[in-house]
């Protein structure tokens, strides 16, 4: 028995040495006056030298929070093990349940452009030992985390080198959303916090939809894929004509399912696949 107890710390010890290491750390932001959590995955290798590793930004949706893809998808260890496998550091900030990662134009306190571009990015690349540089760092999320990775990759792109979006409420004009009744009211009065009420005029700016042509210009590689059964199908084939008719290059794909954690556990692979590809041809993957 003894030596049984001996041997079982030496090999849970042996499975947290080569296991990701996930981090929660506190990301303070002047511009909203409060400190907010981030969840941080670092891959094995991290720990084993002094290289620089590429950092890819992790979105949350509506009703969410920073740790949902640790805690929501059905393989709890999915962020992690894509750490490990892409040699990446995956940086998940908070997003509050509707922020929309938007400066809100109604809600002083709600400023979440700011936020993740002034504020997070320079503080991961203070404390870590990151790449830098555009080239080593890329934006992608689910649902409202879609809509954020594109919006602000799209207003900010000197700041990465590829985004995706996986079910991207993509458009503020939820007329174009399949929605019942009573869910659609329910959201209108969550977004009008963020977007005050809407109208034509008003949601133009920040609908991702009508960003396609500056896309164009600024030629980031963009993955975005949606489930046929989701609710935000429509604008998500938008955008993707919009992208075919400007000639922009862009991986769109539509696959079976809806707006579940299902689906978005099979997508994320897929999207780490894609920016790993951006990475090698800019010369900062991690081998």
């Amino acid at each position: 028995m003894k030596r049984l107890t001996l041997i079982i710390p030496l090999v849970l010890y042996s499975i947290w040495a080569f296991a990701a290491k996930v981090d929660t750390v506190q990301i303070p932001s002047a511009a909203m006056n409060k400190t907010y959590k981030a969840a941080i995955a670092f891959p094995k290798a991290y720990a084993k030298g002094k290289a620089n590793f590429p950092v890819l930004y992790l979105l949350h949706g509506g009703y969410g929070h920073f740790d949902d893809w640790l805690l929501k998808t059905p393989d709890k260890s999915l962020v992690k093990d894509l750490a490990d496998e892409y040699n990446i550091i995956i940086v998940m900030p908070e997003g509050e349940t509707f922020s929309y990662y938007v400066d809100s134009p109604v809600d002083p306190n709600s400023k979440f452009e700011t936020y993740i571009i002034n504020e997070v990015i320079p503080f991961i690349d203070s404390k870590y030992r990151t790449i830098a540089d555009k080239k080593g760092r890329l934006i992608t999320g689910l649902s409202m985390g879609g809509f954020g990775s594109l919006y602000l990759s799209t207003r900010h792109p000197e700041l990465f080198a590829a985004a995706g979006s996986m079910s991207g409420a993509l458009d503020p004009n939820m007329t174009t959303w399949k929605l019942p009744p009573d869910r659609f009211e329910m959201l209108t009065k969550m977004l009008d916090k963020i977007w005050g009420p809407m109208t034509p005029d008003s949601f133009l700016p920040y609908s991702v939809v009508n960003m396609a042509d500056q896309m164009r210009r600024n030629g980031l590689p963009l993955a975005i894929n949606i489930g046929v059964d989701d609710f935000l199908l429509e604008p998500n084939r938008e955008l993707h004509r919009r992208l075919v008719y400007n000639h922009t290059p862009h991986d769109y794909s539509e696959q079976p399912g809806g707006h579940t954690w299902e689906f978005w556990q099979n997508a994320l692979p897929g999207h780490l696949l894609f920016f790993s590809k951006v990475l090698k041809a800019n010369g900062t993957y991690i081998l």
